[in-house]
């Protein structure tokens, strides 16, 4: 396993900012879904939080690429159950809701240095009313064009740029708060993948790794992967 793929992937995860989020709000058409996790990948994002009915589309394995294998994605039937799971969460996160009403403000305005979740609607509909309700503050992107909203997956762009540029500037990305557990998780996985999948399949954890990402094991965790129970 060459050295280059761990520092990446370790790098990657040093820099995740579990405390910004998004929650999708029954967006389902493929190639929005999959902009906007590469989008929140790209930032630093951990989890997203997507609605979806009874029998609705899901984010699949195919949705996003590979992107989707960096970060978490959470299922929920109602878009008060997102939230919720949200902010049990994430302690004085603040909810915003990209929708154009009299309380909307320029989304640059927004401190996205504090705990942020970000509602993005429905392609057709935009955001829900339960949603907007659920909301402490409705952001816009201004705009001076013939056109009055922006593709959802440009949209999610754009703010989440703001809010990395933001997080940079005050060294957050220096601060990465991925819980250990996940980190060494996602470092197994990702630099030992065929080990990992016969871990599983015994319900065997995880051994550590040292610090060029190579297996530290005794006999013992060998011979388990060996031999059928």
């Amino acid at each position: 396993m060459p050295n280059s793929r761990y520092q990446k992937i370790k790098a990657v995860l040093d820099k995740r900012q579990i405390d910004l989020t998004l929650c999708l709000d029954e967006v389902h058409k493929h190639h929005n879904l999959s902009a906007i996790v590469r989008s929140a990948d790209a930032v630093g994002i951990h989890h997203i939080h997507s609605v979806w009915p009874e029998g609705g589309k899901r984010l699949t394995s195919s949705t996003s690429g590979g992107s989707k294998n960096w970060t978490e994605n959470h299922i929920h039937h109602t878009v008060e159950d997102a939230i919720a799971t949200i902010r049990s969460r994430t302690p004085n996160v603040q909810i915003l809701a990209t929708h154009f009403s009299e309380q909307a403000v320029d989304f640059r305005a927004i401190d996205y240095t504090r705990p942020t979740a970000i509602i993005l609607g429905q392609e057709k509909f935009g955001i829900s009313d339960q949603a907007l309700a659920l909301a402490d503050q409705h952001i816009i992107i201004p705009m001076v064009g013939m056109v009055q909203s922006l593709n959802v997956s440009v949209a999610a762009a754009i703010i989440l740029y703001e809010a990395q540029k933001q997080r940079q500037d005050a060294g957050l990305y220096q601060q990465g708060n991925l819980p250990d557990s996940i980190k060494h998780r996602l470092l197994f996985e990702g630099c030992h993948d065929k080990i990992a999948k016969q871990c599983q399949a015994k319900g065997i954890d995880y051994p550590p790794l040292d610090e060029q990402g190579e297996i530290i094991a005794d006999d013992a965790f060998w011979d388990s992967l060996r031999y059928s129970n």
